[in-house]
C-alpha cells in the first residue's frame, strides 16, 4: 500500500519508537506512584520527556508541559478552562472540529464568537482582526495550519495582536508540529496544544500542550494524581492540576523517540523532502482535465497536503478507486472542518487529500501522480 494519508495519522514511525514502546510495556510501571524500579524508570522517561518538549517547543518549564491523549483533549482543557459566560473569542473559519466544537458547547454557556474570514485568493483576512475586537474579548483561538488546504497562518502577527490586547493566544499545532519551529516564548502563546500521532511521529493516544507561566486553566477531569491524596481539590500546580489518573507512559516513550529522531535527522531536512514531494505531485497534476486543488501553493510555508476533487465526483468514490485500483491510500470527505469547506464551496463534494511523510518515496508519488491522470483521462 501507497499511505498518502500522513496529516489524519503517520503511519510509518522511526524503529525508535517501536523499539521505546516494546521496552515500555515490558519495563515500566505506573509514573509518580511508587519508589520501586518499575515505577522510577516511567517516572523519569515522564520527566525526560516534558524537559525535551519543552526545549522542542520553547515554553518555559517542563512542569508546564501537560500530558493528554491527542489535541482535542488538549483543546478542549484549553478552551474550557480558561473561558467562562460572557467572555468574546475570536477565532477563524480554518480551524478543525477540535477547536470548533469545544466552542460551540461554550457558545450554549454565554460564550461569544467570532470568525476570521478566509478566501482563497487572500488567504487568512487578518485586516479582520480589529473589528472583531471586543471590550469582552477574552481569548484568539486559531490553528497553525489548515488540515484541508494545508495553509498556514502566520502566528507571529497574531501573537502580537493577542499581546497588544491582552487576549489569551490558544494554538492548535496538529498539522505542524514536528514539520516547523515553533516558538511559544517568542510568538507568545499561551497554550500550545499538539498531537503526538502525526508529524511528531509518536504513537498515537499521545499528545499535550505547553502553557505559559502566566496562565491558569481548570482542570477537565478530576481524579487521583499520586500527590495530595486527602485534598477534595486537584492539585494546584502543574502538571498535577490537569492530568488525572494514569499517564500513557509507554505511548510518552515513544514519543520521546519520536521527538528525539526529528532532532538526529533535522526537521527542516523532514519538511524539505515533504514539501519536494508535494510540489512534485501539485506540477504534475495541477494542468489535468478535471482536477480542483484547493490552497495557496505560491507560498514556501505551507504544510505537505494536497487536496483535490475530480469533475463532480464525490470524493469518497475517488478515494475508494485509488484504493481499489492502485493500492494508494488517501482522505476524503469533509475532514472535520465544515467552515472551511464552506469557504471553498465544496461542503456536499467534499475534497481527496494526499498528504505525505518524508518515508514515502518518489516512487509513490510518481504512482499517485499516473492514477490521478489515468482518472482524469477516464473522466
Amino acid at each position: 500500500m501507497i499511505y498518502l494519508d500522513n496529516a489524519a495519522t503517520s503511519q510509518k514511525k522511526p524503529q525508535a519508537v517501536y523499539d521505546a514502546v516494546l521496552y515500555a510495556m515490558g519495563n515500566m510501571g505506573n509514573a509518580g506512584r511508587s519508589s520501586y524500579g518499575a515505577s522510577h524508570s516511567s517516572s523519569k522517561t515522564v520527566f525526560e520527556t516534558r524537559t525535551l518538549l519543552t526545549a522542542f517547543f520553547h515554553g518555559n518549564k517542563a512542569s508546564n508541559c501537560i500530558f493528554t491523549k491527542n489535541s482535542t483533549e488538549s483543546l478542549n482543557i484549553a478552551i474550557q478552562g480558561s473561558l467562562a459566560a460572557g467572555d468574546h473569542v475570536i477565532t477563524t473559519v480554518m480551524e478543525h472540529n477540535s477547536v470548533l466544537r469545544p466552542l460551540y458547547a461554550m457558545e450554549k454557556r454565554g460564550v461569544e464568537l467570532s470568525y476570521l474570514s478566509y478566501s482563497e485568493e487572500r488567504g487568512l483576512h487578518y485586516e479582520e482582526l480589529d473589528t472583531l475586537l471586543q471590550k469582552n474579548t477574552k481569548a484568539l483561538i486559531c490553528t497553525h495550519a489548515s488540515n484541508l488546504t494545508g495553509d498556514m497562518v502566520d502566528l507571529e502577527r497574531m501573537g502580537a495582536f493577542a499581546k497588544k490586547h491582552g487576549l489569551l493566544f490558544i494554538v492548535d499545532a496538529s498539522q505542524t508540529a514536528g514539520v516547523y519551529e515553533i516558538d511559544c516564548e517568542k510568538w507568545g502563546i499561551s497554550v500550545l496544544c499538539f498531537t503526538g500521532h502525526k508529524s511528531l511521529l509518536g504513537p498515537q493516544g499521545t499528545g499535550g500542550m505547553i502553557i505559559a507561566e502566566e496562565v491558569s486553566l481548570a482542570p477537565l477531569s478530576y481524579g487521583g494524581t499520586g500527590v495530595e491524596t486527602y485534598n477534595h481539590d486537584m492539585p494546584k500546580e502543574n502538571p498535577n492540576h490537569l492530568e488525572a489518573g494514569t499517564l500513557n507512559a509507554h505511548g510518552i516513550a515513544g514519543l520521546h523517540a519520536g521527538v528525539e529522531y526529528i532532532k538526529e535527522y533535522g526537521m527542516e531536512k523532514i519538511r524539505e523532502q515533504e514539501l519536494f514531494l508535494m510540489r512534485k505531485m501539485y506540477d504534475a497534476v495541477k494542468g489535468l482535465p478535471g482536477i480542483r486543488i484547493y490552497g495557496d501553493f505560491s507560498v514556501k510555508e505551507r504544510c505537505p497536503v494536497l487536496s483535490l476533487n475530480l469533475y463532480d465526483y464525490d470524493s469518497g468514490a475517488v478515494s475508494d478507486e485509488l484504493f481499489t485500483r492502485f493500492n494508494i491510500a488517501t482522505r476524503p470527505g469533509g475532514h472535520c472542518a465544515p467552515l472551511m469547506h464552506k469557504a471553498l464551496n465544496n461542503v456536499e463534494q467534499g475534497s481527496v487529500r494526499f498528504s505525505f511523510s518524508h518515508f514515502n518515496t518518489e516512487e509513490e508519488v510518481d504512482k499517485a501522480i499516473e492514477a490521478i491522470r489515468i482518472l482524469s483521462e477516464e473522466g
